[in-house]
């Protein structure tokens, strides 16, 4: 068996998975620390949720080893699963059964000894808020309540791992700031959390983030380290009167490669920021359109991510063209 880092709760090495002539994930390798909230990012379709499958146990590499909880996921993928909490998107609740027949049966699933049971049913409706309805159906509670629920049936076993592969889609964002403090509180209790998301709000709540497109990993690091580091252009925060109007004038100009409405103003990516800033401040009162402040800022993980991804599909372009 492979030597076991007692630090990492995850450890990866060229992992890769094909279904038939597609690669789903491409010989990508990572470390994840214990305690550790690692944020697994990129657009859907990137191979997210196949990685976290692999991890889990549910599906078999085609390529490169994996270790979860010091466990191989060839080797030892039904040993995993007692070492881990799972929680997919679609929440997997039963809707036809209560707030504590669910818990009660995952109880079951996770054979939670009887004299522990009550205590973890009650830590879990109490964490969810849903002491007001611990009878009712599950079919109607809200999107946020049945987060929390599936949340609370996934770590009733108290796993040291938790994945959760886009646990918020589809929530409200009062409801997924909660469902993030209670990720906090489980990581002060020592919980390694692993998280796929296409969010990038929620990235910034990682410790460290892997960032995956096409089946591939093509960064990761922490948020400061990614936007301070990895992004080749600066990018400037424009606001100015009537910014629809005015992102049209700005991308037509040959010192800007990119412009987006970023709040009440906009952000604009060039390769020469104070060029590209003088550039700006002239032709848009030209356009009658008044300027109040342009300034060099740090980029958001979102302006990294667009970067990276660009980059990577011009350096593919050529290729593509010569095979073709």
């Amino acid at each position: 068996m492979a030597e076991v880092k007692n630090h990492l709760a995850v450890e990866v090495k060229e992992l890769e998975k094909r279904f038939g002539a597609f690669v789903a994930v491409n010989r990508i390798s990572f470390e994840v620390s214990r305690g550790e909230i690692f944020g697994f990012l990129g657009p859907n379709g990137a191979g997210k949720s196949t990685t976290i499958r692999m991890l889990c146990g549910i599906l078999s590499p085609s390529g490169g080893s994996g270790m979860v909880a010091g466990l191989d996921i060839r080797m030892e993928a039904e040993r995993i699963k007692s070492h881990i909490g799972y929680m997919s998107q679609r929440f997997s609740l039963y809707e036809d059964l209560t707030v504590e027949e669910n818990i009660d049966f995952f109880s079951g699933i996770y054979r939670i000894p009887a004299q522990r049971k009550r205590e973890r049913k009650e830590w879990v409706i109490e964490m969810a808020g849903l002491q007001e309805h611990r009878n009712s159906k599950t079919a109607i509670l809200s999107g946020g309540w049945k987060q929390r629920l599936a949340l609370g049936c996934a770590i009733l076993h108290e796993p040291p791992i938790l994945f959760l592969d886009e646990p918020t889609s589809g929530v409200d964002p009062i409801s997924r700031r909660q469902f993030w403090d209670l990720i906090y509180e489980l990581t002060g209790k020592g919980v390694t959390v692993f998280v796929t998301t296409h969010y990038m709000d929620e990235a910034e709540y990682c410790d460290r983030l892997g960032l995956i497109y096409r089946g591939e990993l093509i960064a990761s690091g922490t948020p400061v380290v990614l936007k301070r580091e990895l992004m080749r252009e600066e990018v400037l925060e424009v606001l100015c009167e009537r910014p629809q109007e005015a992102m049209e004038k700005i991308e037509k100009m040959s010192e800007v490669k990119e412009v987006a409405l970023f709040g009440k103003g906009l952000h604009v990516v060039a390769l020469d920021g104070e060029s590209a800033a003088a550039a700006i401040r002239n032709l848009l009162p030209q356009q009658g359109v008044r300027v109040s402040r342009i300034e060099k800022i740090v980029p958001s993980l979102e302006d990294v991510f667009v970067s990276l991804i660009e980059a990577r599909d011009r350096a593919e372009a050529p290729q593509q063209e010569v095979q073709g």
